[in-house]
């Protein structure tokens, strides 16, 4: 993008936007006023020449007829023999031979011109007389005060110009601050707007109502965000609280209860709460890295070994997992790491919930790779489904909290699967139970 220097960029809009009219408008009428000014003297010229012709016509038909030339102011008519000497009983001409010749030959002649010797066109005719002789039919006018009329018209013409371009600058300084008037209101009402509050659209379906429209749209979106914050602040805190107390309770009894069979089971007890939120502070982390805006590069992913290594991190114990419809290698574009993310905490999710199996799927398109994880435990009721990938919310709070989950495990995964852009689903198994399905774009 190119930018002007740092001092323009400084100027007010009014200002950049009437000096910049300001010298398109006055190179344009300066250029066209010295366009006028070298036409001018061609355009006189042309003027005084049709005159002439027009009088050599009218002249012509006159002696070719055996009649006087009627006179025309400011132009002198001349009747010659064709050797140039005259016939209408005034004094010799002051032509040349060779300027006779060419106006028997129907070529204009200009004379004068140096010094103060005025300019003179010339325009000739051969007619024949009643009596058949040959006679040359001259016509000619003075360009008094050619010049100086050439040069007044042009400086007239630029002074013009000057008084214009002063003229369309005043005009277009008031017409900017009319125009900008609107948008003056508009910073007034941004300034005192309250909180929760729109800016009014204007009238008029114009830019103006545009950028009020997309102010309030951005407030939306601002006010949207900051109160995702504080609730997802609130929960954090409330999720952070739990543990710490339920760990600083149990280190209580364990330092004044001297029994080492209860204070055994007090630490562990701590040790899970302790794990927990260590869970906790990780999803938190991972999050906060997300909304940050970190994005970790793409690249080709195998599905179905990262299905199956999936299956081998479950701690024992966990129902029985299997990797079903697999034919060859699912290649999705996304990175490893986020891939090892969902698929850890769809599979995590099932073993909370699932009763005896979870099936996973990994299914191939032509644009599309997807997962699909099945369990057969109670499933989520259709209420609950498009609120499970939201921050710390539990379809069954005191389940959750009984299984070791955090509320952040779909959230994480949910996060990761979009940012990428891909898609996540929750639904109905067919054995009864929970049905997650993510969606990558495919990398074969």
């Amino acid at each position: 993008m190119i930018r002007g220097p740092s001092w323009w960029r400084r100027r007010s809009l009014r200002f950049r936007i009437t000096t910049m009219a300001a010298a398109i408008t006055f190179i344009c009428l300066i250029g066209l006023a010295l366009l006028a000014g070298r036409g001018l003297g061609p355009l006189l010229t042309h003027s005084v020449d049709n005159d002439l012709r027009s009088t050599l016509v009218s002249a012509s038909g006159s002696v070719a007829g055996g009649v006087q030339p009627n006179p025309v102011p400011g132009i002198t008519i001349r009747v010659l023999d064709t050797a140039g000497a005259p016939v209408d009983g005034g004094s010799a001409i002051a032509l040349d031979p060779g300027g006779v010749r060419e106006l028997k030959a129907g070529q204009p002649v200009y004379t004068g011109g140096e010094g103060d010797s005025p300019r003179l066109h010339w325009f000739g005719s051969v007619v024949t007389a009643p009596d058949g002789s040959q006679r040359l039919v001259v016509v000619s006018a003075a360009l008094v005060g050619f010049d100086a009329a050439v040069h007044s018209g042009s400086v007239w013409l630029l002074l013009a110009a000057s008084l214009g371009a002063v003229g369309a600058t005043v005009a277009t300084w008031l017409v900017v601050r009319f125009a900008l008037l609107p948008v003056a209101r508009m910073r007034r009402s941004v300034r005192a707007l309250p909180a929760g509050e729109r800016l009014a659209l204007p009238g008029s379906h114009d830019e103006l109502r545009e950028l009020a429209t997309e102010f309030n749209a951005l407030l939306a979106r601002q006010e949207e965000v900051a109160e995702r914050l504080r609730r997802f602040t609130g929960d954090a805190a409330h999720e952070l609280r739990s543990p710490v107390a339920s760990i600083r309770v149990q280190a209580e009894v364990a330092v004044t209860n001297p029994d080492p069979e209860l204070s055994q089971e007090t630490l562990a007890d701590i040790l899970t709460e302790a794990e927990r939120l260590s869970s906790l502070l990780d999803g938190l982390l991972t999050l906060a890295r997300s909304d940050a805006g970190e994005l970790a590069p793409a690249e080709p992913v195998e599905l179905v070994s990262e299905a199956r290594a999936a299956i081998a991190r479950l701690p024992a114990g966990s129902p029985q997992a299997r990797v079903s419809g697999v034919a060859g290698q699912a290649w999705a574009h996304a990175a490893p790491a986020e891939v090892e993310l969902v698929l850890n905490n769809l599979l995590r999710n099932a073993c909370r919930y699932a009763r005896t199996q979870i099936v996973v799927s990994v299914l191939t398109s032509r644009s599309t790779v997807r997962v699909v994880v099945d369990d057969d435990g109670p499933g989520i009721e259709p209420d609950h489904r498009d609120r499970v990938f939201d921050r710390f919310y539990r379809v069954s709070d005191d389940r959750a909290r009984a299984s070791g989950g955090t509320g952040l495990g779909l959230a994480m995964v949910a996060e990761a699967v979009r940012r990428r852009g891909g898609d996540v689903f929750v639904g109905e198994s067919p054995e009864g139970g929970a049905r997650f399905q993510v969606t990558w774009r495919s990398a074969g």
